[in-house]
């Protein structure tokens, strides 16, 4: 591959401004999910956050960090009491501070409470992802949930008076789902931002062990029909499962979409690091991604294998992720943060997806069409043949 002599390798800021904490602990374990989750046994969350506390001090003396977004994930990090969860946030700001921009929970709706949703703001929580799924007993139930529609509509009423800004997330495509009414029904609450996710039958899950299906022309009408119900109601399709109202965008994601670094706390959480990680980068190594263990491998001090990003594989993935927005991405820039001149190496692919009306490319910014949406993993395929 030629890399144009002009635009030399130009790795992320050193300064990390991202954080994602991963809790593994949930009340029951959903049959279509395949994250890293389990139950809560004695012990093992005081385990756990004692782990974390260690590997919180690690990163502070690793990396330059400035945090301007905190994303805690699940798992159910809903599900930590009260004390349990003060304790995380505590080991966070001591070592790492808080995020300055955004700082979001995700939050089962069956663990809110007026009290308990007044706690997470106190402990600087101003953002809630919450797990409603649907709007529709039967559905719910046919997804594995323990909250009903009512603890839904309740939780995230809730939350909303206690100030927090609040994505719902949908699960669409499952058999007999009134996606309309699931739709206005969430937006009739008054959340901002909706995260709408087909349901996957991922192997291993117990959906997979059922023989659960999904048919693909079931899931495409889920994905246009969210698309015409969310825009008609005044959200932007800012990214290919969000959609938001202006200024209701999760900054956090968008840390990812657009190729940023940031840390990874916890079992099973993955991060994307500055290559020098405190010390000497090599001249080839533009950053590195390293995934942490399963909870029990983590609870040792077990630490996932690092592994070097150079500038090919930064700009497939910064495609990869990028073409998922709206907005796509800008050759010119991702040229400059990698060292190749991307509309030359990849010009070939570029071309042909431009001519099958799965990309568009105007002036420097590629995006991604509607169909190219829908096969990303296939236009990405062409850009890793180069």
């Amino acid at each position: 591959m030629s890399a144009d002599p002009a635009a030399q390798p130009s790795p992320a800021p050193d300064v990390v401004r991202h954080l994602y904490v991963h809790v593994p602990f949930c009340p029951t374990i959903c049959p279509y999910c395949d994250f890293h989750v389990l139950t809560r046994r004695a012990g093992l969350v005081e385990r756990y956050l004692e782990r974390l506390e260690v590997e919180t001090a690690g990163l502070a003396a690793t990396y330059r960090v400035d945090l301007d977004t905190v994303y805690l994930g699940g798992g159910t990090p809903s599900f930590l009491r009260d004390a349990e969860l003060q304790a995380l946030v505590g080991s966070v700001r001591r070592h790492l501070g808080w995020g300055r921009l955004e700082n979001t929970l995700e939050v089962n709706p069956g663990t809110v409470t007026p009290e308990r949703a007044a706690h997470w703001r106190a402990l600087g929580f101003d953002r809630a992802s919450v797990g409603v799924q649907s709007l529709d007993d039967a559905t719910l139930k046919f997804l594995g949930r323990q909250h009903d529609a009512q603890q839904a509509r309740e939780a995230v009423t809730t939350l909303i008076g206690t100030g927090f800004r609040v994505s719902g997330d949908l699960i669409t495509a499952v058999p007999g789902q009134p996606l309309e009414s699931d739709i206005q029904g969430l937006l009739d609450l008054g959340v901002g931002h909706v995260s709408a996710y087909t349901l996957t039958i991922e192997p291993g899950t117990e959906f997979a062990r059922r023989g659960v299906t999904v048919q693909e022309e079931d899931e495409r009408r889920g994905f246009e029909q969210t698309e015409a119900l969310l825009t008609a109601r005044g959200l932007t399709r800012y990214e290919i499962s969000n959609y938001a109202r202006p200024g209701q965008e999760s900054r956090h994601n968008l840390a990812y979409w657009q190729g940023r670094t940031y840390l990874g706390l916890g079992p099973g959480a993955a991060g994307h690091y500055p290559a020098d990680g405190g010390g000497p980068r090599a001249a080839d190594v533009l950053t590195v991604r390293r995934t942490n263990p399963h909870l029990h491998e983590w609870l040792t001090g077990e630490a996932g294998e690092p592994e070097a990003i150079d500038a090919p594989e930064f700009v497939t993935d910064a495609l990869f992720m990028g073409l998922r927005l709206r907005a796509g991405v800008n050759l010119g820039d991702l040229s400059r943060r990698s060292g190749l001149d991307v509309p030359q190496v990849y010009a070939a692919p570029i071309a042909a997806n431009v001519a099958r009306g799965l990309l568009t490319l105007d002036g420097e910014q590629l995006r991604a069409t509607p169909d190219g949406w829908w096969v990303l993993n296939r236009v990405i395929t062409d850009f890793l043949e180069v």
